[in-house]
């Protein structure tokens, strides 16, 4: 018993004719015919009896009938229901974001977006890539903004921006005399990592294509912040990378960052929802305030390649 056969049915008991019935609803006579003796012998009763013009349904036939028209309209208001949801976008949704975007892309979407959509209320907390996974995995947040491909079968990605690596370099340093660097350039053991968690430690260790991180430097520290690796790299005591958003207020002014060759490096950032995630139009309306608030070319997928954290 199909929904569609269901439907068959009713547009018999309105019509009365199956000439009719068939042409409102668009398939051939034989194929109503049929369709309906299918249904009969799953019943095991005649809904229609077919002796008598118009077309009447049998005493069992008008049970079955009303009881089908209930059941249409209740599938119909769910159809409803479950379009209104995807469409809806009122009410509270937690959003876990990774430690070295919340600083510096919530500032530039986050005003616009509680202003234009006031119905709509976001949790936000910082969290490392594979916490939000599986927040994610196990329902406790709704949406995470983080570096991907995460490869989670689980999850989906909606790929928003790219956002490029640059090198930070201490004064004197010999790379400042070139224009462009080349992630070949890089000397490994002077690089300033962040903590064991961040995938930004992960991305830039694959960048220098190190599988493992080992240090000849007289003091070994890892940061949770970029902003301390950044002021480390002001006093001289080695290099770091950097993600754009985190200098954009710098760039063309700072002499000690550079750019890598093109294409450049960069990470992927994506809203990343559990594949059952259906508020559709949420997913919509923040992607799109996130690219009408970050800087111009940050979504020319052109400019960069991507790198792995997994």
């Amino acid at each position: 018993m199909t929904l569609q056969q269901l439907e068959y049915v009713i547009a018999l008991d309105n019509y009365k004719n199956f000439v009719k019935a068939a042409k409102s609803i668009f398939v051939t006579q034989p194929t109503l015919t049929m369709q309906l003796k299918k249904l009969e012998d799953e019943v095991g009763f005649q809904i229609f009896d077919r002796s008598k013009k118009p077309l009447t349904p049998s005493h069992l036939g008008l049970q079955f009938i009303r009881k089908t028209r209930q059941i249409l309209r209740e599938v119909n208001e769910l159809k409803v229901m479950v379009s209104n949801e995807i469409e809806s976008t009122m009410g509270e949704y937690k959003i876990g974001i990774i430690p070295t975007l919340a600083p510096y892309l919530l500032p530039l979407f986050l005003p616009d977006f509680i202003s234009n959509h006031k119905e709509t209320k976001l949790h936000i907390e910082e969290m490392q890539s594979e916490a939000i996974i599986s927040a994610l995995k196990n329902d406790i947040i709704h949406i995470g903004i983080l570096a991907t491909p995460v490869q989670e079968i689980q999850l989906r990605e909606i790929p928003v921006f790219n956002e490029a690596f640059l090198g930070l370099f201490p004064k004197n340093h010999p790379l400042l005399k070139k224009k462009e660097v080349i992630t070949g350039d890089l000397e490994f053991d002077q690089l300033l990592l962040l903590s064991e968690g961040h995938c930004f430690r992960s991305q830039a260790i694959n960048l220098c294509h190190s599988e493992e991180y080992k240090s000849n430097k007289a003091f070994n520290y890892e940061s949770g912040s970029i902003e301390t690796l950044k002021k480390l790299v002001e006093k001289g005591v080695g290099y770091t990378l950097v993600p754009e958003l985190s200098v954009r207020d710098e760039l063309g002014k700072n002499p000690y960052l550079k750019r890598f060759s093109h294409p450049e490096p960069s990470r992927e950032v994506s809203l990343v929802v559990h594949k059952s995630f259906s508020k559709e139009k949420l997913i919509e309306i923040l992607r799109q305030a996130i690219l009408d608030n970050i800087p111009e070319g940050f979504n020319k997928n052109e400019r960069f390649f991507r790198v792995k954290w997994r």
